[in-house]
């Protein structure tokens, strides 16, 4: 009876030391999945943001302004208006050319901060080109 209750204890024992060892690895697995998530997330909403940006510059008759506040409505819902670095270089008679580029640091948008650190060294980069109307 007392070696049925020991093995017992044992196995609960062996059970908490696998979980302890597992946890960790398990944790970091599911947060870099969401990370990987929410990266993929912003960089498909500034891709979305400077294709739009870009077929609003190539109308005739657009601004800067209105470059930036088209670009500025998608990167709202997201909250990366104040972090994203705009490049916008406007058509001329010369070059037809309408270009959009934004970037951002990796680390700034990073959802779980530090715990990936080691990976967010890189920025994100979005760039888009169309040929202005009537020029």
């Amino acid at each position: 009876m007392v070696s049925k209750r020991l093995g017992n204890m044992r196995r609960r024992a062996a059970a908490a030391v696998e979980m302890a060892v597992v946890t960790p690895l398990l944790l970091t697995m599911v947060f870099g999945i969401i990370e990987f998530g929410w990266m993929f997330t912003v960089k498909n909403t500034m891709l979305n943001a400077v294709r739009e940006g870009a077929r609003v510059g190539a109308l005739q008759g657009s601004t800067y302004s209105d470059i930036q506040t088209r670009i500025d409505q998608f990167l709202t819902p997201l909250s990366l208006n104040g972090s994203v670095n705009y490049t916008i270089v406007e058509a001329t008679e010369d070059d037809p050319i309408v270009s959009v580029s934004l970037s951002v640091p990796q680390a700034q948008v990073s959802i779980v901060g530090n715990y990936f650190n080691w990976l967010l060294t890189g920025d994100i980069t979005a760039t888009a080109s169309m040929r202005k109307e009537g020029i």
